[in-house]
C-alpha cells in the first residue's frame, strides 16, 4: 500500500509502498479515506520524544483517521464490514496517513451519515484532548469561567464550542485575526496575545485550559480563583505555583478512547460543535501540509485526503 513515512528521525517525508497493517482479533482494517495532522506528528519526527515513545521505521505519518472497515477481528462486535468509523489510534498502531491502516475497537467511533470523512479525520486527537481537559480533568460545569489559551488551534476550536455545550462562559486568547472566529465558536470574551496581558483582564476563573506553557503556563495561575483548575498538556508546574496559588495543578497526555469520541460525535451530528479546517492537502502533498503545520500558523485543522 502507499503511505507517507519517515524512515528515520528528522527525515523527510515521502511517499512508499510498505506492508498493509496485518489483522489482530481485537481490531480492524479500515480503507482509509482522510488523515488529519496535530503538533505531536512533528514532534515525535524530531526525536524530542523517543526516550517516551520511540518509533519504528518506516513510521507512517500521521494518527486521526477516518475510513472504512474492510477487515474485522475475530473478537470485534460492534462494527462490521462496510461501517464508517474513526480513530485516533494507540502508538502502535498509529499510520493514518496511508491507504489502509488498523484501529483497536475499543478506540473507534461510528461515523455519523452527515459527518464528511474529511471533517470526521478531523475530530479525533483534538477533540479528545479538548473533552479530557475540560471535562476528565477539569471537571467543567455550568455557569462556570474556563479561559481556553489558543483557541483558534485546532485543540482551541473544539475546547470553545465543547465548554459552551456545557454551558461555561468562556475566554480565550487568540490573534486579532481570528477574533471573529472565535467568536462565532462561541467565545464571550477574546483576548488578543499581541496587545493585551491575559493576566491583567482576568480574574476568578474555575478552569484554565493551556496548550502553551512557560511563561503562558506561570502567568495562567495568576486568573484562578482559589481552589480553581489549570490543566496543561504543554508544562508541568515544576515552580511550585498550584501551592502558592492554592489551585489544583493537572497535566496530562491525551489517551485513546472510543466511547468518549462517541459522545463528541453526537454533538457534531447535532451541529453543536463543528470543525474548523484550515486546508485539505493531497496524500502527495503531506510533505507541504507538515511544513503549514510547522508554521504554526493553521487555523483549526490541516487534513490529509486519501480516498
Amino acid at each position: 500500500m502507499k503511505a507517507a513515512v519517515i524512515q528515520d528521525y528528522e527525515a523527510p517525508i515521502e511517499i512508499a509502498e510498505i506492508d498493509k497493517p496485518i489483522l489482530q482479533d481485537d481490531s480492524v482494517i479500515i480503507e482509509v479515506h482522510a488523515a488529519s495532522l496535530n503538533p505531536i506528528d512533528n514532534i515525535l519526527r524530531a526525536g524530542h520524544l523517543k526516550e517516551m515513545m520511540a518509533l519504528s521505521f518506516p513510521h507512517v505519518m500521521g494518527y486521526d483517521v477516518s475510513g472504512m472497515v474492510v477487515e474485522v477481528g475475530a473478537s470485534v462486535t460492534t462494527v462490521k464490514v462496510g461501517d464508517s468509523v474513526l480513530a485516533r489510534p494507540n502508538q502502535e498502531d498509529a499510520g493514518a496517513i496511508a491507504e489502509f491502516a488498523r484501529l483497536k475497537e475499543n478506540e473507534l467511533a461510528l461515523k455519523p451519515a452527515g459527518l464528511s470523512h474529511t471533517d470526521a479525520a478531523s475530530a479525533p486527537l483534538a477533540g479528545l484532548t479538548a473533552w479530557q481537559a475540560l471535562i476528565t480533568k477539569g471537571d467543567l460545569q455550568k455557569g462556570q469561567k474556563v479561559l481556553i489559551h489558543a483557541g483558534s488551534g485546532g485543540v482551541g476550536t473544539y475546547a470553545i464550542q465543547i465548554a459552551k455545550s456545557i454551558g461555561a462562559y468562556v475566554a480565550t486568547t487568540t490573534s486579532a485575526r481570528n477574533a471573529e472566529l472565535v467568536k462565532r465558536l462561541g467565545a464571550d470574551v477574546v483576548i488578543d496575545y499581541k496587545t493585551q496581558q491575559f493576566q491583567d483582564e482576568l480574574s476568578d476563573y474555575d478552569l484554565v485550559f493551556d496548550m502553551l506553557g512557560g511563561d503562558t503556563l506561570a502567568e495562567s495561575f495568576k486568573v484562578l480563583r482559589k481552589g480553581g483548575t489549570l490543566v496543561s498538556i504543554k508544562g508541568q508546574d515544576t515552580e511550585g505555583l498550584a501551592a502558592k496559588h492554592n489551585v489544583r495543578f493537572e497535566w496530562f497526555f491525551m489517551s485513546p478512547d472510543g466511547k468518549m469520541l462517541s459522545e463528541l460525535l453526537a454533538l457534531m451530528d447535532a451541529g453543536a460543535v463543528k470543525p474548523v479546517i484550515d486546508r485539505v492537502y493531497s496524500m502527495d502533498q503531506s510533505s507541504d501540509a507538515y511544513d503549514q503545520l510547522a508554521t504554526g500558523r493553521a487555523v483549526g485543522k490541516i487534513v490529509v485526503s486519501i480516498k
